[in-house]
């Protein structure tokens, strides 16, 4: 029985909750409390914990309360029953859009919307390369980091070369972190 309580509580989340997750929570804190699964109180922690952990806000809760609730199988449940809505909605919002896509003005739009969504992109990469990679530091320019940049440049871009998909962004930050630690020491 928990299991289909579970299922039609957050069912009823999902569809019913728009605005994003801060929206949903006192939706969710009405199914849970009607179902008595929680307290008030408790509900307010899983609410701070579930701001502080990665992902959505309205899974963690729906993934936590059904693990609390129903085990495993209530966890994948509950959350399953949170995030169905939406994907249904954004496969019907697809199947709309399909025809728009051959509109020559829509697709216009779309290209000048890569083109901004690229230049933003490169901005901010380059932003974050000369602010944060330790570029400057209290001697001034750091020679050894600008080094090691363009060095994981190369090793990204011939890697490409070597093989069809090139490096992982996993493979190229672990070579970036033994680079570190052999460079700049434990």
């Amino acid at each position: 029985m928990i299991y289909l309580d579970l299922l039609i509580g957050f069912l009823e989340v999902g569809l019913f909750s728009f605005g994003g997750a801060y929206a949903a929570i006192p939706l969710i804190r009405d199914v849970v409390l009607a179902h008595g699964w929680m307290d008030d109180e408790m509900i307010s922690y899983m609410i701070a914990v579930s701001e502080s952990t990665p992902g959505p806000i309205m899974v963690n809760l729906a993934t936590y309360i059904g693990s609390n609730k129903g085990g495993l199988l209530g966890a994948v449940i509950a959350t399953t029953a949170v995030v169905l809505p939406a994907f249904f909605i954004i496969l019907i919002i697809l199947g709309l859009a399909k025809n728009l896509l051959k509109n020559p003005y829509a697709q216009a739009i779309l290209m000048g919307l890569k083109s901004c969504v690229i230049g933003v992109i490169l901005a901010t990469g380059a932003y974050m390369i000369v602010g944060n990679c330790g570029f400057m530091n209290e001697n001034g320019i750091d020679v050894t980091a600008i080094l090691i940049t363009i060095g994981l440049a190369i090793v990204y871009y011939g890697m490409r070369k070597v093989r069809k998909n090139g490096i992982s962004p996993i493979g190229l930050i672990c070579i970036a972190a033994v680079v570190g630690v052999a460079v700049y020491g434990i």
